[in-house]
């Protein structure tokens, strides 16, 4: 087959040498999709579709014809691109249409691409690199980037990031990027961005399987999604003030790695008992969850792969949604919704923060029943609630579930699928 062709959008049965049962075909020169009865599955449909193509041995597909409006177009464009091909797609339309889905290619490119490289490859320092160097790049004179890394971590009092990273010969760092269009350096943050950056995570002393451990260079997801969606808010036009704060580490088993029963006292003052070293994220974003507190923004949002739980919740098809403030849960629904990236809210109340009890501190991080025991996922949210401000007004935490998968399906090739990048885009430009 050509490695490049047409594909065209039909909505009926009419084209010569036409098959109406069969969802993708080729008539001539050109592939077709044919989207069945109207049943609101049509951008399912384009992406199954987009998947199937793919899997044919196309290299570059051009989009023709007058069906495919902005929203189709990209249901495609997520189906159809992979590994090695991740903006691989000609679109159409009129100038601002080409030029807006071209933006949105490029930014989450990047982001799947920083997301699938190895963990050699990507070093909790090399992370932050990249990221600074991008986000730089989107917006050269408004941008500006502060690194702590190492020992430096413990004199700022950033101990979850450190202690999670201490194990590893590659430092953990705190990267803190400051988005100021305003030219006012007093100009007040409109919102803080946090994201979970744990480069590799063997689980640390509570150490996973193999099985488990193979697809955990995605476990810097969360940092990936945040920094993606900055960067398509600033091409995108964003006017306000943003902060991104990326907590990096990696999770490593060595003779200086943290323990099980360690006890961790954060800068708030709150103490807590290591119960399993696989929940570490939840511990690195403590420290930027409190970074974030201190601009003073008034909204809040961390983004991480952080439970198995919600995984197992959501099927990998979700974004998890946890949030303490049901007025902010609308808007990042709403935001949702208008670029088509599936979120659904699972509980979060505020005695969630005492889901995870110790006899030693204040709390646990989990539990040491396997998973984090019953309602994991809402633990590990309220966990998080414990280093918010205005007892969670204001603040939003995802938990990536549809970031990443392990193997190719009927909607995805294997590898990062940015879920999330534009829903967070959105929001930063309606806050």
């Amino acid at each position: 087959m050509t490695q490049v062709a047409n594909i065209i959008l039909n909505t009926n049965d009419t084209t010569t040498g036409w098959q109406a049962e069969n969802l993708v075909q080729i008539v001539g020169d050109d592939i077709f999709i044919s989207l069945k009865k109207a049943d609101g599955q049509s951008l399912r449909q384009i992406q199954m579709a987009a998947r199937k193509i793919e899997k044919m041995g196309l290299k570059h597909a051009k989009l023709i014809g007058e069906h495919w409006d902005e929203a189709n177009q990209w249901a495609f464009a997520l189906g159809f691109t992979c590994v090695g091909q991740l903006v691989n797609v000609e679109f159409t339309g009129d100038k601002k249409t080409i030029n807006q889905l071209n933006d949105k290619l490029a930014v989450y490119a990047w982001s799947r691409d920083l997301t699938n490289q190895t963990p050699s490859q990507l070093t909790p320092l090399k992370l932050a690199e990249l990221t600074t160097e991008y986000l730089k790049a989107q917006a050269p004179a408004y941008v500006n980037s502060s690194l702590i890394c190492g020992e430096a971590l413990l004199e700022h009092k950033w101990v979850g990031i450190y202690n999670v990273g201490k194990g590893s010969v590659n430092a953990p760092c705190l990267l803190e990027i400051d988005f100021n269009p305003t030219g006012d350096v007093n100009a007040p943050v409109a919102a803080s961005l946090v994201g979970k950056g744990i480069t590799f995570d063997s689980g640390g002393y509570s150490l996973k399987a193999s099985a488990g451990m193979f697809d955990m260079k995605c476990d810097m997801g969360g940092a990936a999604i945040v920094a993606g969606a900055l960067a398509l808010a600033i091409r995108q036009g964003l006017d306000k003030r943003v902060k991104l704060f990326l907590c990096c580490a990696e999770n490593m088993v060595s003779s200086n790695a943290y323990k099980l029963g360690d006890i961790l006292t954060y800068k708030n003052g709150v103490s807590v008992e290591v119960a399993n070293t696989d929940a570490e994220g939840r511990l690195v974003l403590a420290d930027g969850l409190m970074a974030a507190a201190e601009t003073g923004s008034p909204l809040i949002l961390n983004a991480a792969t952080l439970t198995g739980a919600a995984y197992m919740a959501m099927g990998g098809n979700y974004t998890a949604l946890f949030s303490l403030d049901d007025d902010l849960v609308e808007q990042v629904k709403s935001s949702a919704k208008t670029v088509n990236e599936p979120v659904w809210q699972l509980p979060l109340e505020p005695w969630h923060k005492s889901g995870c009890p110790s006899a030693f501190a204040d709390t646990a991080n989990s539990s040491t029943v396997k998973g984090g025991g019953a309602g994991g996922a809402s633990n590990a949210a309220g966990f998080l609630s414990r280093f918010v401000p205005n007892e969670g007004k204001g603040w939003i935490h995802l938990d990536l579930a549809a970031v990443y998968n392990g193997h190719g399906n009927s909607l995805w090739a294997a590898g990062a699928t940015g879920i999330s990048i534009a829903t967070i885009a959105d929001l930063l430009d309606n806050v």
